[in-house]
């Protein structure tokens, strides 16, 4: 008996269904193009491939919540084609700008995708329930555009005026033990705000978003590296900042809904501070699985 035709709506939806994977596949088609590129010596454009794979990263998920299509399958692929993407990759990147002279400096890059694939494996086991505005741990894309991207940066009249006689084998050698460390704390990291033009705050949003956007097609030599390096450092310094001089905040941050009503009053509660021990660290199984 021939099995009866998939009708219009059905091939529509299984398009749907597809559609994030896709984006997901070709995050890794640009992973292994920067690897290629840099085999070749190309390491403007294996940075830039870099950066590309993490714009379809952070489109993917979205298209997944927006179509109500993921799934684990999905989850899955994606953690593994990051794996490549932010850590195999970054870590080939500044294998061969920094360390191929010597015999056991490549440990370097090893310290550094180890750190990924530790907070790849670390979110699979976490992730789960609702979008919060905080990720746990420096995300993986950010960290490998921010390896990536640092020698387009390097390329730029700015940096070789005023920037290039530091000693930047050294700084990072440093930098990628740090970035490793952070991709396995427990430090807050912000999401990407959401857009929207009904409050003052959704406004302020749009208008930095946009303005990011407007910077890295403008002048994207000039924004990724500072911007993300702004990125990585300002979440580890609020958390110092929140640990020296805020040992009592008012919540946890990692389990504030990016879509609460700003002006929705919350309940005053009685606290016994006597009682209260360390901050204690939030449930990371409440982070999207958004990016990892």
């Amino acid at each position: 008996m021939t099995p009866p035709r998939a009708g219009p709506r059905q091939t529509l939806q299984r398009g749907v269904i597809i559609l994030p994977s896709a984006f997901t596949l070709g995050n890794l088609f640009f992973g292994l193009y920067a690897i290629v590129a840099a085999s070749r010596g190309d390491m403007v454009w294996a940075g830039w491939f870099i950066i590309f794979a993490g714009t379809l990263d952070m489109l993917d998920g979205r298209i997944a919540r927006l179509t109500r299509t993921g799934s684990k399958f999905g989850a899955e692929l994606d953690s593994l084609v990051d794996a490549i993407s932010f850590g195999v990759a970054p870590g080939y990147i500044m294998y061969h700008l920094f360390f191929s002279d010597t015999q056991w400096s490549w440990t370097l890059s090893y310290v550094y995708v180890t750190a990924v694939v530790v907070r790849l494996a670390r979110f699979n086991v976490e992730a789960g329930g609702d979008q919060k505005r905080y990720f746990h741990g420096l995300p993986s894309p950010a960290a490998g555009m921010l390896l990536a991207s640092f020698y387009p940066f390097s390329q730029t009249p700015f940096f070789e005026v005023y920037l290039s006689d530091r000693p930047w084998g050294q700084i990072i050698a440093v930098g990628m033990v740090l970035i490793g460390v952070l991709l396995v704390s427990h430090v807050p990291y912000a999401k990407v705000p959401r857009i929207g033009l009904r409050g003052a705050r959704g406004i302020t949003n749009t208008v930095l978003v946009l303005g990011g956007l407007f910077a890295a097609l403008a002048v994207p030599r000039y924004f990724f590296f500072p911007m993300l390096l702004l990125y990585a450092s300002w979440g580890l310094i609020k958390s110092v900042l929140l640990g020296l001089l805020d040992r009592l905040p008012g919540g946890d941050p990692l389990l504030e809904d990016d879509d609460q009503d700003e002006d929705h009053e919350r309940e005053a509660r009685r606290i016994d501070y006597a009682e209260l021990g360390p901050r204690s660290s939030t449930d990371p199984s409440q982070i999207n699985d958004d990016d990892v």
